[in-house]
């Protein structure tokens, strides 16, 4: 019997690693997505038997997405919707359309097994082996987004870890680039924020450095720079490395945070707030 397949769209690599993870692990054929627009084009292209879909993604997200492939006349699929927070509205919408739904809490996994076991109960045993609590625990999905910041200087580093902890972010701290690809690899930070110019590898090089581990590949990066970079040095930097994207924003160093926390947001799929920067 062929592999059931399973498409699993998140923008968070931390989330979209464990559960393709454990999903391979289940028996699953596993293909990604990290926004909902190459959701939505994955999985028209390929059919999956079904779909785990983060709410919150660029481009389109995932319930707007699941709505078009889940119109009349399209082809059977189950969907499971996840989402960082809980949603009283979300879940009705889900219930609405027949869809799965698992907050990324304490019982993820728990709840992501229970709703496989309804849509596959032939797999049961198989599901349940991968989705108790000692099991589970080896690919942790964080319940609150990661950013990891690259700087050589302790103190922008306590800058911006301050500010972004009143979004409800969680933050690690790397001062050159070899701790941070460290940290990267062990903790999948939903972001990184890296300084251009570091003593013991630049943001060109960690970058490339990142691409070349499975692990760490698909993890965004944002640039900060203290000076300007010409047009062929940002050309450089955001260029594709092995297939995926270099930096996706380059911002000049600023006590206004505001378009780079923006950008952490999107990224993050954290809930807008209003921070207060001196």
């Amino acid at each position: 019997m062929a592999a059931r397949k399973i498409l699993i769209a998140d923008d968070d690599p931390a989330v979209l690693g464990a559960l393709s993870a454990r999903c391979r692990r289940m028996g699953f054929e596993v293909d990604t997505a990290t926004n909902g627009m190459q959701m939505l084009l994955k999985a028209r292209r390929t059919s999956p038997d079904v779909m785990i879909v983060d709410v919150n993604m660029p481009q389109l997200d995932g319930l707007t997405a699941s709505f078009h492939l889940l119109e009349p006349g399209g082809p059977p699929m189950d969907v499971i919707v996840v989402t960082g927070c809980q949603d009283q509205e979300t879940i009705e919408r889900c219930e609405a359309m027949g869809m799965f739904y698992a907050s990324k809490q304490a019982e993820f996994w728990r709840s992501v097994g229970r709703a496989l076991t309804e849509i596959f109960p032939q797999m049961a045993e198989t599901i349940a082996e991968q989705t108790q609590p000692a099991a589970a625990e080896r690919d942790l999905v964080p319940s609150s987004p990661r950013v990891l910041i690259v700087d050589d200087d302790e103190q922008i580093g306590e800058f911006l870890a301050c500010r972004l902890k009143k979004l409800g972010i969680e933050t690690l701290y790397a001062s050159n680039a070899a701790r941070a690809l460290r940290l990267a690899a062990g903790q999948q930070p939903s972001i990184v924020v890296a300084d251009y110019a570091m003593p013991e590898g630049d943001a060109q090089f960690l970058i490339a450095r990142l691409r070349s581990y499975p692990a760490t590949a698909q993890v965004p990066v944002v640039v900060l720079t203290g000076r300007p970079i010409d047009e062929p040095t940002a050309k450089l930097l955001q260029r594709e490395v092995m297939g995926h994207p270099g930096a996706v924003k380059i911002f000049r160093k600023s006590f206004d945070v505001s378009e780079l926390f923006e950008t952490i947001q999107e990224y993050c799929s954290a809930r807008p707030q209003t921070v207060q920067v001196p």
